[in-house]
């Protein structure tokens, strides 16, 4: 159909034939094209020919001329009828007529979720570990995993840390949920404050929705209306496990008769998972946002680190040069009730490169550290 694109007759055009040619028939659809008193004959004016192709197609008259572009006409209305019998549209490499409209909507999407285990590249080379060093690590988690002593230690009265508590089978698990559920509806974001500032982080949250700009806990996301997705049932199992482990080293590293007077158990509803980069922080802070209720009992925050280490502060104060510091490395458990329940914490770097290389290996989760920190509201 390049005839109709320049000016002056073009050589497929039906007008451009000699007298002597028989009449070229073209179909659109079930129809033909006819001279105006609905014969094939060949023996009409240019003039007469071209009212009879605008009144079929019910197109004013707006050439005078019978030398005005009649090839240009006849072709353009020809591409006229293909355009409205198969819905096409020619255009030289541009979109059709609704992409403007088409971008304006996506224009109104935010951007995709933050993935934390991005699918590998096609072509990239991905060296596995030898197997010699895969079944080592292996037996290493196994060992951990069945001994007695995890590696337990009571930072402070109601602050427990357990060492390498969760078994790489599970960090693995809590990658992919996390995952699976940051790119869904309510997923992963970058929160910010009022005045602009974005945390450096990423975050979710699960069971209810925690506003940083408000510091309150709600039921949807202000900033698109989305509902927080529930807690999974195994990251339940996890928290009941690493209470009652922490209660029994509480009581054995203390001689009470009830730990609960110093470690409160709780039925968390809350979850705030946050992904720091390699260059992610976060300045010391409460965690004072839950009831009144929750805050006088003492009901615990949990945390569960898993990726890189990181190096996380905590004290009376907010004041870095006063705070203790302690290295929070992949499979490690956190609590803090009871008596430090309003204590002061932070992180102030991420160690690149010392994530477990078989979780690496199973989830492609990207460098940096997933936190995972349960409460009751």
């Amino acid at each position: 159909m390049d005839g109709g694109r320049g000016r002056g007759p073009g050589r497929c055009s039906p007008f451009n034939h000699p007298p002597t040619s028989p009449p070229p028939v073209v179909v659109v659809g079930d129809e033909q094209s006819v001279s105006a008193n609905g014969s094939n004959s060949w023996h009409t004016t240019i003039k007469d020919r071209r009212k009879a192709w605008q009144q079929k197609s019910h197109y004013p008259e707006k050439h005078n001329s019978p030398h005005s572009d009649s090839a240009g006409i006849g072709m353009s209305l020809l591409s006229h009828h293909v355009s409205n019998k198969l819905n096409i549209c020619e255009c030289d490499g541009d979109v059709d007529n609704n992409s403007s409209q088409t971008r304006t909507e996506q224009e109104k999407h935010p951007d995709p979720p933050f993935d934390i285990c991005p699918p590998k590249q096609g072509g990239s080379v991905i060296l596995k570990p030898p197997l010699l060093v895969k079944n080592r690590e292996r037996r290493n988690e196994m060992k951990r995993s069945s001994s007695g002593d995890k590696g337990g230690l009571v930072l402070r009265p109601g602050m427990v840390l357990l060492k390498a508590y969760i078994p790489i089978t599970d960090q693995v698990m809590i990658v992919k949920r996390c995952r699976e559920l940051g790119l869904g509806p309510g997923g992963f974001y970058q929160p910010g404050y009022g005045d602009g500032t974005k945390l450096h982080l990423k975050m979710m949250c699960l069971g209810k929705n925690w506003d940083p700009q408000t510091s309150q806990y709600g039921h949807q996301r202000p900033s698109d209306g989305a509902k927080p997705p529930h807690i999974p049932p195994e990251f339940h199992h996890l928290i009941r496990k690493a209470i009652a482990d922490s209660l029994a080293l509480i009581q054995q590293r203390s001689k009470t008769s009830n730990p609960h007077n110093i470690l409160p158990s709780l039925s968390p509803d809350i979850c705030i998972v946050n992904f720091y980069s390699q260059n992610g922080r976060l300045g010391l802070h409460q965690d004072k946002d839950e009831s009144e209720e929750s805050l006088r009992q003492g009901l615990p925050v949990v945390s569960f680190s898993i990726g890189d280490s990181a190096d996380f502060l905590y004290g009376d104060e907010r004041d870095v040069d006063k705070a203790q510091k302690v290295l929070l490395e992949s499979g490690d458990v956190l609590i803090f009730g009871g008596k430090s329940r309003n204590v002061f914490h932070g992180v102030t770097a991420i160690h690149p490169m010392t994530a477990p290389k078989l979780l690496l290996e199973e989830t492609n989760l990207r460098p940096g550290r997933l936190n995972l920190t349960f409460r009751q509201y």
